[in-house]
């Protein structure tokens, strides 16, 4: 895959970020907005947003869309498309040349699962405790949404004008089928460029410390696979060499000890640079020798044991199912197991699938490529306009962070946007500490301290970007 950023053009962006901004400063803050975006999050928050059974996605889109409208957005400019159990939602922010292409801002309004029974907290009821707002979606991602929404409401209520649409689009399946987002890129192909909250974002040391900020230009593909042994089975009271559990155990851990070659491209060759004086001195030292060397197997092990950076060096490929058996008193006919892969730009999903097999080395196997409507992606162009909007929407609540180029290790709707040429840029303004990121899993959380500067960065970047 060709990345149309050099290197050295990412160099120039790092250092020259210190792209001197003229116009007075758009940040500032926003309290009726502030208070809008954390109701806004509270009552999304419990929606049961999730894929299946009771899947609230379109009673949710509807009461963003209420918001909306109530926020002075003309109601035919904000529509509701069904899509089986879910939807997905399109607000227009109409500009005064209809002829220019619109700014797109993207998120999405589904959830992954959480089951109650293993939380702290009911996962859809939003907990405020100790500064942070507890819940699903409460980071992956309501917060977004409602940081996103409230900010529109705020410009409208300013009056401003811009003057390119400015479109919002949340996807209804981002977490399962990507079907919505596929839909949303077939309907806006020559859109100028688009924003997606659910990408990039910033860091804070264990300390609460702003350390960088990630302005996300690619992601990786996300690929899954079925792994299944098959047997004749039997009567437990008799057991025979052959068992598929055995079997598909033994597979599971060949694949789990095994390795994909570390690799690297322009914009994880600077984000590794950039960021590597920022982080502990052995990660930090890591990151340098990695970039230097993508081979060098002291810098891969350190990085590898990390799971903030295991996702930067290749692909990776993890048992995230199992499922097995038929019977308590019966031998195996079928086991099989999901494997999740986060795919490195460039490499195809066949070479994963035969890597895959190689590393199992069991001829019994049957292995099969789940269709899961993801798609691979290439790199979008580091730009100095968006840098430097980003530049000065952090400067409200981050002044000084250094803004450092990133690829995401897992998968968003940016990818169906850039397969069809539109620029898509993960910049979601949420920081948060390694420790406290618990997307998809028990009791995620995030401060609320992030409100009120997500709100002026909003302001900032749809304002310059708009216009």
């Amino acid at each position: 895959m060709q990345f149309r950023t050099t290197a050295s053009h990412l160099r120039a962006l790092l250092i020259g970020c210190a792209c001197l901004l003229t116009a007075p400063a758009l940040a500032g803050p926003n309290p009726a907005a502030e208070a809008q975006t954390l109701d806004i999050l509270k009552r999304a928050i419990a929606f049961r947003s999730v894929q299946g059974p009771g899947n609230q996605t379109p009673q949710l889109a509807a009461y963003l869309k209420s918001v909306l409208v109530a926020g002075g957005f003309a109601a035919d400019d904000v529509t509701i498309t069904p899509v089986e159990d879910s939807a997905f939602l399109v607000a227009r922010y109409r500009g005064s040349d209809a002829k220019l292409k619109p700014l797109l801002l993207s998120g999405h309004m589904d959830v992954v699962e959480a089951k109650p029974a293993d939380w702290q907290r009911d996962p859809f009821t939003a907990v405020i405790e100790n500064g942070y707002v507890y819940g699903r979606g409460a980071t992956d991602m309501k917060f977004g949404d409602a940081l996103m929404i409230a900010t529109l409401v705020e410009l409208k209520r300013t009056g401003f004008k811009p003057k390119r649409d400015v479109i919002l689009i949340l996807s209804g399946d981002e977490e399962t089928t990507m079907k919505t987002t596929e839909m949303l890129a077939a309907q806006f192909p020559d859109a100028y460029m688009l924003l997606n909250a659910d990408g990039g974002g910033g860091n804070l040391s264990e300390e609460g410390k702003p350390t960088y900020f990630a302005l996300e230009g690619a992601e990786k593909a996300y690929g899954d696979y079925t792994l299944t042994f098959t047997n004749p089975g039997g009567h437990s009271s008799a057991p025979r060499r052959e068992n598929a559990i055995y079997e598909l155990a033994a597979a599971l851990t060949r694949i789990g000890n095994y390795q994909f070659t570390p690799q690297l491209n322009d914009i994880t060759r600077a984000y590794f640079v950039a960021a590597a004086d920022r982080a502990e001195p052995k990660i930090g030292a890591a990151m340098r020798a990695f970039a230097a060397n993508p081979a060098d197997k002291q810098a891969i092990a350190t990085l590898s044991a990390d799971p903030a950076y295991v996702g930067k060096i290749g692909t990776t490929c993890v048992a995230t199912m199992v499922n097995a058996g038929h019977a308590l008193n019966a031998l195996p006919q079928r086991a099989s197991a999901n494997i999740n892969c986060r795919i490195f730009p460039g490499t195809s999903f066949k070479q994963i699938e035969d890597e895959l097999v190689r590393v199992a080395a069991d001829p019994k196997m049957q292995i099969q490529f789940i269709a899961t409507g993801t798609t691979a992606s290439p790199a979008s162009p580091m730009r100095a306009d968006v840098t430097a909007a980003v530049k000065e929407g952090l400067a409200f609540g981050y002044p000084n962070v250094p803004i450092i180029p990133s690829m995401s290790s897992g998968a968003s709707d940016s990818m169906w946007f850039r397969v069809r040429g539109v620029p898509s840029y993960g910049v979601a303004p949420i920081f948060l500490k390694d420790s406290d990121d618990f997307s998809h899993g028990l009791n995620e959380r995030t401060q609320l301290s992030n409100i009120e500067p997500g709100v002026a960065y909003w302001k900032v970047l749809i304002k310059r970007l708009s216009n």
